[in-house]
Formats: C-alpha cells, sequence, structure tokens
C-alpha cells in the first residue's frame, strides 16, 4: 500500500495559495516562512480517501492534517486546525 500515492484529481493551484494566505495570517508568519501543501489519499479502514497534510517550516516543523481534500478546505476549517495546536 502507497499512502503517498497522488489521487486522480489535482489540487487546484490558486486554492493550494488561499490556503497558504489563511495560514500565513492565522499563525501570523513571516512570508519567508515555507509552507507545504499536500493532498494525500489514505486506503487504511476508517480514514477519508483524501487528506490535507499542511507543514509549516518553522523550528521545530509544525504538522496539521485536515480530513479533507485541498478543494474542499474552507477558511473555517483551517482556522479550526490551527487553534487545535
Amino acid at each position: 500500500m502507497n499512502l503517498f500515492s497522488q489521487p486522480n484529481a489535482k489540487a487546484e493551484p490558486e486554492k493550494v495559495q488561499q490556503i497558504k494566505i489563511w495560514v500565513y495570517e492565522l499563525l501570523q508568519l513571516n512570508l519567508d516562512t515555507p509552507i507545504s501543501i499536500i493532498q494525500l489519499r489514505c486506503n487504511e479502514p476508517g480514514c477519508p480517501l483524501l487528506e490535507t497534510a499542511i507543514a509549516v517550516m518553522t523550528v521545530p516543523t509544525k504538522t496539521y492534517k485536515i480530513h479533507k481534500s485541498i478543494a474542499e478546505i474552507a477558511f473555517t476549517d483551517i482556522a479550526r486546525t490551527l487553534q487545535q495546536k
């Protein structure tokens, strides 16, 4: 099983950029801080078909997961997820 296989649906670059903007704003990050956003397929029982992983490259790196595809993510999903850590 390959947990890192790419799903058929590609994420829209505009949506990825919007999510990054929300993360920068909510965490009040310097724009020089790299953020990685990737959509992953999960084949484990009980796991959603697609999930989105967000990595904020600070020291230490902070990672967040949202159990939705990139296309489904709204501002409220980002705000809720970032508040949980």
